[in-house]
């Protein structure tokens, strides 16, 4: 996997992926920025929210659950420190569906945050306390 970043002016960048897509990262007027893009921390988070959505939404899919959505609300703390670095992320899915098995949605949720996203267990292992809960919206 590869990605560059660019510096464009002031504090904002842009990030393209190995794949080829583009991203605007920039800081707030405070910190030299304009406020044009995310920030890298939060790029960070979607990130581990992106990876954890995409196991959840595979294994229902494999498991033949009629899914119709899935939304994943995330909320972090970060120490009061430099490097302030996450200390606490709470990630909490909303999976809408037909005949949604409680114990199918359960399975996956623990099987991303146990086994399978790769951002979340790194993030895990780097010290950060990682939470997880769901609800189930019949549709």
């Amino acid at each position: 996997m590869q990605a560059t970043v660019k510096w464009v002016d002031g504090m904002m960048f842009l990030g393209e992926s190995g794949s080829g897509h583009t991203v605007v990262m920039d800081g707030p007027p405070d910190h030299g920025g304009r406020n044009m893009g995310i920030r890298p921390m939060e790029m960070l988070l979607l990130g581990m929210g992106g990876c954890s959505s995409f196991d959840v939404v595979q294994i229902l899919q494999k498991s033949r659950s009629d899914l119709v959505n899935c939304v994943a609300t995330l909320s972090a703390e970060r120490v009061d420190a430099i490097p302030s670095v996450f200390s606490k992320i709470h990630i909490h899915f909303v999976i809408s569906g037909h005949d949604l098995k409680i114990a199918a949605v359960e399975r996956a949720v623990k099987l991303s945050a146990e086994k399978y996203c790769s951002a979340s267990i790194m993030l895990t292992n780097a010290g950060v306390e990682i939470t997880h809960d769901f609800e189930v919206i019949e549709v």
